[in-house]
């Protein structure tokens, strides 16, 4: 068999448009993730419909996002259990993302360090636009709840949240566009990081989370 080796296979052109086709987009995800992750790297058919979902969001269509109740102004935040596939498949997709919509992957942890080496200044390139950007680079913040309260010479701070509360106020001003993965319910968001930002949160993301039986990737 053949597998579908990159984008280009997934899809025609139709009357000037791209038509997709969900089961090459599968199979070309499946590959890469095996190239990426293991040959053991596999998509089970219960994570089908949150990788639709996924696809639907990346390639902004938008009759099927209304159908979904997507709102492709707002980011992705995706929610399962530990090994479901979350950050694999927030990797696996991006090809698909149109370019104005295309992110960057950052550990939740590799922040917070950051800060606690260089304080503040280290969390400006996401929070901050640069002289040439309308609006801020998109970011993925992986594993959200993952990372710690940490110190920056006896200041305390919770990063992620005063980064994520930063792009919201982007996010209202020119649409800048955040994803997140996580584990954590929502309840535990907002014990972890506070009723301001959660409500802040529902504005900025869909929430698309796996289905609890879905397997391990690996």
């Amino acid at each position: 068999m053949n597998h579908c080796k990159s984008v280009r296979e997934t899809f025609v052109v139709h009357k000037g448009f791209k038509v997709y086709n969900f089961r090459k987009c599968l199979d070309y995800l499946e590959n890469q993730g095996k190239i990426n992750y293991g040959n053991s790297f596999q998509i089970n058919e219960t994570d089908h419909p949150t990788i639709y979902k996924l696809l639907i969001y990346m390639i902004q269509d938008d009759r099927a996002a209304l159908n979904l109740k997507i709102d492709l102004s707002k980011g992705i935040l995706i929610s399962g259990a530990i090994g479901c596939g979350k950050t694999s498949l927030m990797n696996l997709v991006r090809p698909f993302a149109y370019q104005n919509f295309d992110y960057k992957i950052k550990t939740c942890r590799e922040v917070s360090f950051e800060f606690a080496k260089n304080g503040f200044e280290a969390i400006n390139c996401y929070t901050l636009k640069q002289a040439n950007q309308s609006k801020l680079t998109g970011y993925c913040f992986d594993d959200l709840g993952a990372e710690q309260q940490i110190k920056h010479f006896g200041n305390d701070c919770n990063v992620m949240a005063e980064v994520l509360i930063s792009r919201y106020e982007q996010f209202v001003e020119n649409k800048s566009v955040t994803h997140i993965t996580t584990n954590l319910s929502a309840s535990e968001i907002e014990n972890n990081y506070g009723n301001r930002l959660r409500s802040r949160m529902r504005a900025m993301f869909n929430l698309i989370t796996f289905d609890k039986e879905t397997k391990d990737k690996r």
